[in-house]
């Protein structure tokens, strides 16, 4: 990847309404970030944006990669071949991540452990352990650097290696009480994070460090959840990327035990020892995910024109899903991607992961 072709892709990558569907779909159809910049704000206009697209200038991605480098965190992008292959087998990939430390931790077999911020001792003690006891055995173990399950888990793996997602940039400390930890974990392992070097996170940012996480790992191990958490989310998102999940069991007095319950009877392994998530990991077969179909017969701009705001009448609220879009206009798959990316830089489409669409 040539200089102009990466300060390219990490402008695409920052530019408002472009997630990873859509930066996917965009590279696609254009096929390099430089040709996607050029055509990007005429996009927009014509799909009915009211006012300018906001798209960071390279002045703006030259000083995103100079801070990264003041952080001595390093950009990788999904592209290329150190990019670690758990997430680029996801539907999408996230286009790029920031990371200090070695990433190459990454390369050997991958277990998330998360759970419940304000977390039982037990349950920290058993989350420490756990991933002590995978750590010997050659596993990596992945989590958020959140207080409680995430923390201990972090703590259990150190001497092995650990990485840890965030979802402020890679120097974005919080805990603030963690500082200690994050430095060792960038000395041991490596940090992660999507967003740049010096952005706090805010909470919309967790959900999709939560993709991350799960998308790192062969198996999530819930420790402690309640029912209403984030780590369930984890667990869903684990479920769609074709990960497998596990769950501890608890007492049903303990209401951080109600939510890995009711994992375990909506079918979830259960996790007692370390052999659970080693035969679960030994097991895993990860199926070749496929890019968007690109080719196929020529269409116009006016062709796509017509087909989007046929498209835009098709969405709702409820997620559909692209395949049935496909359906419903009997437009070629190409076309109807280009119609949707189109929408979606116009803020009338929202474009998600596993091939769902809603209105924007």
């Amino acid at each position: 990847m040539t200089d102009e072709e990466r300060l390219a892709w990490l402008r695409l990558a920052r530019t408002e309404q472009v997630g990873p569907v859509a930066f996917e779909n965009l590279l696609g159809r254009y096929g390099s970030a430089r040709a996607v910049m050029d055509a990007l704000p005429d996009l927009a206009q014509r799909a009915g944006r009211s006012g300018p697209l906001r798209i960071p200038s390279l002045d703006d991605a030259r000083r995103e990669l100079d801070a990264g480098t003041r952080a001595g965190a390093r950009l990788f992008c999904s592209c290329e071949p150190a990019f670690p292959y758990l997430l680029a087998a996801l539907d999408p990939p996230p286009p790029l991540i920031w990371v200090l430390g070695d990433l190459a931790i990454a390369s050997r077999p991958t277990a998330a452990i998360v759970g419940a911020r304000v977390a039982s001792a037990g349950g920290q003690k058993f989350a420490r352990g756990l991933a002590a006891q995978l750590g010997e055995a050659g596993v990596t173990i992945v989590s958020g650097l959140a207080r409680g399950i995430d923390g201990a888990a972090h703590l259990g793996a150190l001497p092995t290696g650990t990485i840890a997602v965030l979802g402020g940039g890679p120097d974005d400390i919080y805990p603030p009480e963690h500082a200690d930890l994050h430095r060792q974990i960038a000395e041991r392992g490596a940090i992660v994070s999507e967003s740049p070097p010096g952005y706090r996170a805010q909470a919309r940012d967790f959900p999709r460090r939560n993709r991350i996480i799960s998308g790192l790992s062969l198996a999530v191990v819930i420790v402690e959840a309640e029912l209403r958490s984030g780590s369930l989310i984890t667990a869903r998102l684990a479920n769609e990327q074709g990960r497998e999940v596990l769950a501890v069991p608890g007492s049903p007095l303990d209401p951080r035990a109600k939510g890995t319950n009711d994992l375990i009877r909506q079918g979830a392994q259960m996790c007692e020892t370390a052999d659970d998530v080693l035969t679960a990991i030994r097991d895993m077969s990860l199926r070749e995910r496929e890019p968007p179909a690109w080719k196929g017969p020529a269409v116009s701009d006016r062709d796509i024109e017509i087909l989007r705001e046929r498209l835009a009448e098709l969405l709702s609220p409820t997620p559909v899903s692209r395949d049935e879009l496909v359906r419903a206009t009997g437009a070629p798959v190409a076309a109807v991607l280009a119609a949707l990316t189109e929408l979606t830089l116009a803020g009338r489409a929202e474009l998600l992961p596993g091939g769902m669409v809603t209105q924007g």
